[in-house]
């Protein structure tokens, strides 16, 4: 069995909203995703995130399976209305929940990795326009500081935003998540906004002298073209502008792509949200880059994609139960490119890599020989590139437990552990039990369709 490099960490990864439930508990006001998941025909059958699978109250025993699984990272994210349930007021109850959750993380051995901001985005923030609203970057700069401050020295691994492209493209433009707009200036100026938090967080984070590492995590969907028409081939590159270099360009070259400017500016008019010296702000050294990867496109001329005037067509490989093509090569591509185009010798984890299916519950048992077929492949790949001495140094499965799947409701299970949402007990699928023999072993375990039957 060929060995990933002996300091590889194996993670797992959740997110607030998804996980947490006591909604209105210990001080927490609402937010964004609170309002949409109560306004009707925004969420799978009217689902929400008020109990969602109560880790707020049964942590203890999430981090001791974790323990038992063998997992060395831990990568959650903070609820920003638990900390500012209003404008300018911490919650000291907020911090409370989070240091028993750190201190249980690390006497179990588990290393924290932090996400400061997970889509949730206060109620009152979006009340005065949330993140269309440059102020929006000044209420996350101080909430920012507020948990380095509390946290600073207890968390080694600070992700300041996860998937802006969703939190600004999803939620403002195409609506399908929280606040659900569907305006593409606003879109744009939100985009913007959020890389900008981030880099005015990064700094703050160096201002205050602390040793752990700060970066971000980016959702990247490989694109290829339909056809070799060049009205296909175009088509391809607008989506991969929207897409991917949207937002690792101003990240790491400090711009944003010229031909998507001119495309949205021909749409959505000037881009006045943008001031002097926002672009180098946005592009202030970080220390790694997460990288988010579930399945790739295939794209072509056409109008199902309003803005950009794209369509897409089935890859041809098998789909996962969100209807996302099972693709792994393009993640070895997608590591390449990062590293060739982008980041250099930047370290890179992949902070989400998972898949949906419909599991089934028998006998306190889960055989979902599809997900550790799709972990598997895709691990294999990231061990080509470690292997070609690409730098990528650790591995976080999305997800840790199935749980609230934002505008799908609790209808898809992401889960390497199965949740009764009835009862709330917790069922170790069997691609938990493969996720721990191949952290034990520090490399894949190679399973073959008939070793499942």
């Amino acid at each position: 069995m060929k060995k990933f490099p002996n300091d590889f960490l194996w993670g797992v990864a959740t997110a607030s909203y998804q996980i947490e439930g006591a909604a209105h508990e210990d001080g927490r006001t609402s937010s964004i995703w609170d309002d949409f998941a109560r306004t009707p025909g925004r969420v799978y059958e009217g689902h929400t995130g008020d109990v969602a699978c109560d880790h707020y109250h049964r942590y203890p025993e999430d981090v001791q399976l974790m323990k038992e699984l063998g997992v060395q990272a831990y990568r959650f994210s903070i609820s920003w209305p638990r900390i500012f349930p209003e404008k300018g007021v911490i919650n000291p109850e907020g911090f409370t929940f989070y240091r028993r959750l750190i201190t249980e993380l690390k006497e179990q051995g588990i290393q924290p990795a932090a996400t400061i901001y997970h889509w949730d985005l206060p109620s009152w923030a979006q009340a005065e326009g949330g993140w269309t609203n440059r102020e929006t970057v000044g209420h996350f700069l101080q909430y920012a500081q507020a948990l380095f401050q509390e946290f600073g020295d207890e968390i080694p691994v600070w992700i300041t935003h996860n998937e802006p492209w969703c939190a600004a493209f999803l939620g403002y433009g195409e609506g399908v998540h929280a606040p659900g707009h569907r305006n593409w200036r606003e879109a744009l100026a939100a985009s913007h906004h959020l890389l900008l938090s981030h880099g005015l967080a990064v700094q703050a984070y160096r201002d205050m002298g602390l040793q752990g590492q700060i970066g971000i995590t980016l959702n990247f969907t490989p694109t290829d073209a339909a056809t070799s028409s060049p009205e296909d081939v175009a088509a391809a590159a607008r989506w991969d502008g929207y897409a991917n270099r949207w937002f690792v360009e101003p990240l790491f070259k400090g711009v944003y792509p010229a031909d998507m400017v001119a495309w949205f500016e021909g749409q959505v008019g000037s881009f006045d949200f943008l001031q002097p010296g926002d672009l180098a702000t946005i592009a202030v050294p970080i220390d790694f880059l997460g990288v988010n990867y579930y399945s790739r496109n295939v794209s072509k001329q056409g109008t199902e994609h309003e803005l950009l005037q794209v369509d897409f067509q089935e890859g041809g490989g098998p789909v996962t139960d969100m209807g996302w093509e099972v693709h792994p090569q393009s993640l070895l591509q997608l590591l390449r490119r990062l590293e060739a185009e982008y980041v250099g010798r930047l370290p890179l984890y992949i902070t989400e890599n998972g898949a949906a299916y419909p599991d089934s519950l028998t006998d306190g048992a889960v055989h979902d020989e599809d997900r550790i077929s799709y972990l598997q492949q895709h691990l294999e790949v990231c061990q080509q590139f470690v292997a070609e001495g690409g730098n990528l140094q650790g591995y976080y499965v999305w997800s840790f437990l199935d749980n609230f799947e934002w505008a799908f409701g609790y209808s898809k299970r992401f889960g390497i552990v199965y949740v009764d949402y009835e009862t709330q007990e917790r069922f170790p699928k069997d691609s938990a039990r493969w996720f721990a023999e191949t952290i034990g072993n520090n490399g894949v375990k190679v399973i073959k369709r008939e070793d499942f039957t």
